[in-house]
């Protein structure tokens, strides 16, 4: 609950409209669809939609207050609501969390990196959830309006906030996300090629991802990946202790004599406070190694056993990417949709090649914002899909490269397809899936990949309304 009052002092606006200061407000939305009610809404002017259009349909939902920008005010004087009026709503949202952080004491967790943000972000959560109230932010809400509307979920009994904060978009983008959020304990996953489009180098990207690090207070923990020699760099940034998390044999947190167990899971040795301790954990794919030692050394930090770190990890949320879908014909979907690049492509593949299958069918569609390293990153996936997979099929231009790829690394051409037309695609698969077969389905998030596992489900675990 927050108070007008509150909401008023923490983000400069003027309030239109009769209502007590003390009215209370139950949470801040920027999406209508997700407003119940009691609920204020803000309404964002995005690159695609403007939220004042859908101002009545959040008040249809039970919005008990709208906060908008200065110039649609004069349309909406007739609400039946508080209406706070603001320069721009997005400003303002960002006033109020700052505003709203500054009356609590939390410990917050900021993770960034190339890959891997939200697998760790909801390892950390859940791992800090064992012994304190958490919040997080939600899904991968990790611009400067989801890590605002994370902060404004702060109550007087949190006593953690995980913040998954957006890289590599713009430099000072992820130094200005750190001042609203104040993390005193920073975790970066890795220096990849996801969004080389935009930062044109890696060294561009690193220096972006940097800005977490950089700035953690004297007494925090930066808590580093010491297997990438960008992100290791980053310690001699860092004016807090460092702990780095990796397989290196100086890594403070470290794997050893990892085994994939398939869907089954992973075990490790793990090397801790100078310990050596067995543990296996329901995570998939033997790169979740790193997702794991990331959340155990974040616990630590936050002072918390082993003892207590180690029941986080059996939260069925951790597992946020690669999750298996009952499919049709008595096939198994692995639904790593949620986005791509070459690096999360070749371990999605190595688990699918540790999975007993009758067979393994890889779909992949074109991944984005690559630049200069587009064509070699698929070429890449391609030449490794030839190794694992007995059949193949791709969608979108871009991914063609696999397919091409694929052929000439050995896989015979007959088991290669590649489309641009996506019903075409769900017909062939429908018509190709069988009993025992395994199906990796992966794609940049502007694929909607997530259609085709919907479209490929057991009947009786389909979305209403896919057909």
């Amino acid at each position: 609950m927050i108070s007008l009052r509150d909401i008023l002092e923490g983000s400069g606006g003027v309030l239109r409209g009769n209502a007590h200061p003390d009215l209370l407000l139950r949470h801040i939305r920027h999406d209508s669809r997700e407003v119940e009610p009691g609920d204020l809404f803000v309404a964002i002017v995005g690159e695609r939609h403007d939220g004042h259009d859908f101002v009545s349909d959040a008040l249809a939902r039970g919005a008990r207050a709208v906060m908008v920008d200065r110039q649609h005010a004069p349309s909406l004087e007739e609400l039946s609501v508080p209406v706070i009026v603001v320069d721009d709503t997005t400003a303002g949202l960002q006033r109020l969390a700052s505003y709203w952080r500054s009356l609590f004491d939390v410990r917050v967790v900021g993770i960034t990196g190339s890959i891997g943000k939200t697998s760790t972000k909801e390892a950390v959560a859940s791992v800090a959830s064992q012994r304190y109230q958490v919040v997080r932010t939600r899904r991968s809400y990790n611009t400067d309006i989801g890590v605002s509307l994370a902060l404004l979920e702060i109550t007087p009994d949190t006593e953690v906030v995980v913040l998954e904060l957006g890289e590599a978009y713009r430099l000072n983008e992820v130094r200005e996300l750190c001042q609203l959020g104040r993390p005193s304990i920073g975790v970066v996953t890795n220096v990849s090629y996801s969004h080389l489009g935009r930062m044109g180098t890696l060294e561009a990207i690193a220096e972006s991802i940097a800005e977490l690090p950089e700035s953690l207070p004297d007494d925090g923990v930066a808590v580093l990946n010491g297997d990438d020699f960008r992100v290791r760099a980053m310690a001699e940034r860092c004016r807090c202790p460092v702990v780095l998390y990796g397989l290196a044999p100086d890594c403070d947190a470290r794997a050893e004599a990892i085994e994939s167990h398939g869907l089954a899971g992973i075990s490790f040795d793990l090397i801790l406070d100078g310990q050596r301790s067995r543990v296996r954990l329901p995570l998939l794919g033997r790169h979740s190694v790193h997702t794991a030692l990331a959340a155990i050394a974040t616990g630590r930090a936050l002072g918390m056993t082993l003892d207590e770190i180690l029941p986080g990890f059996t939260d069925p949320t951790v597992q946020v990417r690669l999750l298996t879908v009952p499919g049709i014909n008595g096939s198994t979907i692995l639904d790593d949709t949620y986005n791509a690049n070459p690096t999360s492509c070749l371990a999605a593949l190595s688990l699918l090649g540790e999975i007993p299958a009758r067979r393994r069918i890889a779909v992949f569609g074109d991944m984005y914002e690559l630049g200069w390293y587009e064509e070699e990153g698929h070429r890449l996936v391609g030449r490794r899909a030839a190794t694992i997979v007995d059949r193949l099929f791709t969608l979108g231009p871009r991914a063609r490269l696999i397919a091409a790829e694929a052929v000439n690394g050995g896989l015979p051409a007959v088991s290669v397809i590649a489309t641009e037309d996506r019903r075409e695609l769900i017909d062939l698969l429908r018509d190709t899936l069988e009993p025992g077969d395994f199906v990796l389905i992966k794609g940049a998030r502007g694929m909607r990949m997530e259609e085709i596992v919907e479209a490929l489900r057991a009947p009786d675990q389909q979305a209403e309304g896919v057909k």
